[in-house]
C-alpha cells in the first residue's frame, strides 16, 4: 500500500506538472493573439491581405527544424501552428480590412438575409462599404436601394436566379459592378450580360457560410465584361485571405457537376439506404473506424443542413445528372464483378485507378492521415453510440 501510495503521489507531481505546462501554454496563446491583433492593424493599414502563403511557408518550415532539433515531431508542431493560424486569420479579420475599391461605394446584396449575404454583409462592412441588403420583401423599396450602387452581389437560390435578374433589368446605376454568386454560371452570367451594359463578373465561393473567415477560401472567378472595372473587387477578395481561380463558365459548370451536383446526390442515396436497411447507427458509430465515421460525417452534414439548397445545385445541373447515369451505369458493371468473385477484375481495375491517380493517390493518403487524427482526437469512445439514445444534437 505503501508504494502504491508513494507511486500515486509521484503521479499526482507530475501531472500537477503538466497542468502547469499547459496553463503555460494558454498565457503564450493569449500573448501570440495580441501580437495578432497588433499584425492585423497594421496590415489594414498598408492594405495587406490576411493570408500570406509565403511567410506561412517560410514559418512552418522553420518551425518544423527547431521542433525536430528539440525532440519534438514536426508533425506535432505544423498541426498546432495550423490550429493556432486558423484563429489567428479569424481574429485579424475581426479589426477590419483595406478596402480594395477607390471609393466607399454601397454595396447591395441581393437575397442578403440569408447566410452567405450575411457573411458578405460582414466582410463589406470591415471593408468600409455602406451594405444595403435587397431581399424577397424588399422589391417596393428595390430602386432606392439600388441608387449608387457600386456593387450588385445577387446570391439567390438556382432556381430563382434568372428571374431575379430579369427583375433588375433596367434598375441597375450604370457603372455598377454587376456580380453573382450561384453555383452554375452558364446561364446567369449570360442573363447578367443581356440586362446590363455596365461591368458584369462571375463568382462562385467554393465553400459554405459558416466558414469563419475567407482566408484559404477558394472562390471560381467567371469573367464577364470590364475586367478593369471588375479589378478591385477581386482584389477585395484577396486582401480577405482569399483565392479567386478564373475558369470559363462551361467549365465551371462541368467541374461542378462532379464536385457538387454528383458528389452530393450520391451522399443523399448513401444516407437514404442507410436508412432504408434500417441500419442502427448507435452499433455502427460503437465499432466505426475514424475513416468511416468521417464518411458518415459527410452524410450527417448534408442532412443538418437546409434541404432546398441541395436540391437546387442537384437538380440544377444537368451534367451532374448525367455524370449519375453513368455512374449508375457503371456500378451496375461492377456489382456483377462483385457478384461473380472476379477477383482478378476487380485488382485489374484498382491498378487502372491507382495508376490515373499517380502521386497524388500518396497526397490524398497523407491528408486523410491528418484528418483522422483529429477524428481520433475528438473522439470520445464512451459517447460514440450514447448520441442518438440522449438525444443530442
Amino acid at each position: 500500500m505503501e508504494n502504491n501510495g508513494k507511486s500515486d503521489r509521484e503521479l499526482d507531481l507530475l501531472r500537477d506538472e503538466i497542468d502547469r505546462a499547459d496553463r503555460e501554454l494558454i498565457d503564450l496563446l493569449a500573448r501570440r493573439r495580441e501580437v495578432v491583433t497588433r499584425i492585423a492593424a497594421l496590415k489594414t493599414a498598408r492594405g495587406l491581405p490576411v493570408y500570406a502563403p509565403d511567410r506561412e511557408e517560410v514559418m512552418l518550415r522553420a518551425r518544423r527544424r527547431e521542433a525536430a532539433e528539440r525532440g519534438v515531431h514536426p508533425e506535432l508542431i505544423e498541426d498546432i501552428l495550423r490550429r493556432i493560424m486558423r484563429d489567428s486569420y479569424r481574429a485579424e479579420g475581426e479589426h477590419g480590412y483595406r478596402r480594395a475599391a477607390p471609393e466607399a461605394w454601397p454595396v447591395v446584396l441581393v437575397g442578403g438575409a440569408g447566410g452567405m449575404g450575411r457573411l458578405f454583409a460582414r466582410h463589406f462592412t470591415a471593408s468600409g462599404h455602406p451594405v444595403r441588403i435587397l431581399d424577397r420583401d424588399d422589391w417596393s423599396r428595390a430602386d432606392e436601394l439600388l441608387d449608387g450602387a457600386g456593387l450588385v452581389l445577387v446570391g439567390v437560390p438556382i432556381a430563382v436566379t434568372l428571374d431575379v435578374l430579369d427583375d433588375l433589368r433596367g434598375r441597375l446605376p450604370a457603372g455598377a459592378v454587376l456580380a453573382d454568386i450561384t453555383s452554375v454560371k452558364v446561364a446567369p452570367l449570360a442573363r447578367m450580360l443581356e440586362i446590363h451594359d455596365g461591368p458584369v463578373v462571375g463568382l462562385h465561393p467554393m465553400f459554405g457560410h459558416s466558414a469563419p473567415s475567407l482566408a484559404k477560401q477558394v472562390f471560381a472567378h467567371c469573367p464577364g465584361r470590364d475586367a478593369a472595372a471588375c479589378s478591385w473587387l477581386l482584389d477585395q477578395l484577396r486582401i480577405w485571405g482569399a483565392f479567386p481561380v478564373t475558369v470559363e463558365p462551361a467549365v465551371h459548370d462541368r467541374l461542378m457537376g462532379a464536385i457538387q451536383a454528383q458528389r452530393h446526390f450520391a451522399t443523399f442515396v448513401y444516407g437514404l439506404h442507410l436508412m432504408e436497411e434500417q441500419t442502427d447507427l448507435d452499433e455502427v458509430l460503437a465499432l466505426s473506424s475514424p475513416i468511416y465515421r468521417l464518411e458518415l460525417g459527410m452524410i450527417g452534414r448534408l442532412f443538418a443542413q437546409a434541404p432546398d439548397l441541395y436540391a437546387d445545385i442537384i437538380f440544377g445541373s444537368e451534367v451532374g445528372r448525367d455524370l449519375a447515369r453513368r455512374y449508375h451505369r457503371l456500378f451496375a458493371r461492377m456489382l456483377d464483378i462483385y457478384e461473380s468473385g472476379d477477383r482478378a477484375a476487380f485488382l485489374a481495375d484498382f491498378a487502372r485507378v491507382k495508376d490515373w491517380l499517380g502521386p497524388l493517390a500518396d497526397v490524398f493518403l497523407a491528408e486523410s492521415d491528418a484528418l483522422l487524427d483529429q477524428a481520433r482526437d475528438r473522439l470520445d469512445i464512451r459517447a460514440a453510440g450514447a448520441t442518438r439514445r440522449r438525444g443530442d444534437p
